[in-house]
């Protein structure tokens, strides 16, 4: 059942620490739009599958989004927000700047929906909705998701520069911040297998090429065939905005990622580390690349878990997932989409 509304600042402490309570927990469920948007989970289906028929890599970075803004204070859309006078957005922190793309499929969903269902979905939905529907227009598994979060009615680039991981990060360092997320150490593993699909910039990756740890010298744990492959897509000097694989089958759902890792040929240090450095992590890595209905099981409960990481403070559901309701609007969100085709 939803928060109840009416949840009113008081000066009792006691009061105010129970009302924060209620916000916290609220209930997710599946079918959660059933009445009130019956055609929502059709609707984001139908958008990602043109934006993936317009270009394959854009699903994959529609999912990227649910972990950037489930790990920041919850799944709450507001990665999806835009900085203003007042407000710094999670969009230009460390982790997320001129590296999150694709906002404009969000956009695309959100515009549908309004157009059909004005104001019942929210946008923190729509990111849940569209990581799964991406990872199945990808050839990987499906599963039902509970619905029902509300939207941030702010971001905080300060919070995502704090918890986000580097490309940089070892496995322990990894455990650590998903143990502070009550995940796993599967659920680690398992949710770095979204980077079955998708690519990543040679701006994530040179210091492994070149400058391991300092050391003037590339990743020994490193294939030196695929390290020739990688020195030849981003030498030294080069354009770091050029992006590669990050695996072998970058447009398909499989567990050819955890093969590629056991072959040392993993392409951020982020994940290579899940393999190389760490006892814990590698058994579960061997276990899923050998078994993919083993990863596709845990990558669908990992998904969950992360999906149900809430905001406790009240929310909304915002009319343009860019900026909060009764803040000015510089554009809709199809003029933003067109906008942003234009500058690429």
């Amino acid at each position: 059942m939803a928060a109840r509304r009416g949840c009113f600042p008081l000066v009792a402490v006691l009061l105010a620490l129970l009302c924060r309570a209620e916000a916290a927990v609220r209930e997710l469920k599946v079918g959660y739009y059933a009445e009130t948007c019956p055609e929502a989970e059709g609707v984001v289906r139908e958008v990602m599958a043109r934006a993936r028929a317009r270009e394959a890599r854009s699903v994959a970075s529609v999912m990227r989004l649910q972990f950037h803004d489930c790990f920041v204070n919850g799944c709450d859309g507001s990665v999806l927000m835009d900085a203003t006078p007042t407000m710094l957005g999670e969009k230009d922190a460390l982790s997320n700047i001129n590296s999150l793309r694709s906002f404009e499929v969000v956009d695309e969903i959100k515009e549908a929906l309004e157009e059909r269902c004005p104001g019942v979905v929210s946008c923190a939905d729509i990111v849940v909705m569209a990581a799964r529907d991406a990872v199945f227009l990808t050839g990987g598994p499906t599963w039902e998701v509970r619905l029902g979060r509300e939207d941030s009615l702010t971001a905080s680039q300060e919070d995502s520069d704090s918890i986000m991981p580097s490309p940089r990060a070892n496995a322990s360092a990894l455990i650590r911040l998903f143990a502070g997320l009550n995940l796993s150490v599967t659920d680690l593993v398992a949710l770095s297998g979204s980077h079955s699909i998708g690519e990543a910039r040679c701006f994530s990756i040179v210091f492994r090429l070149y400058n391991q740890s300092g050391s003037g010298r590339p990743d020994p744990n490193m294939d030196a065939g695929y390290r020739r492959a990688l020195n030849a897509l981003c030498p030294r000097g080069g354009d770091e905005e050029v992006t590669g694989g990050m695996d072998a089958t970058p447009r398909v759902f499989d567990n050819r990622y955890f093969k590629d890792l056991v072959a040392l040929r993993g392409f951020l240090n982020s994940d290579q580390t899940l393999f190389s450095d760490n006892a814990r992590t590698r058994r579960v890595v061997k276990r899923f690349s050998e078994d993919q209905d083993a990863f596709f099981r845990a990558f669908i409960e990992g998904m969950i878990k992360m999906g149900e990481l809430q905001n406790p403070r009240k929310g909304e559901i915002r009319r343009n997932c860019r900026v909060a309701n009764g803040s000015p609007s510089p554009a809709t969100p199809k003029e933003v989409a067109t906008y942003r085709v234009m500058d690429f």
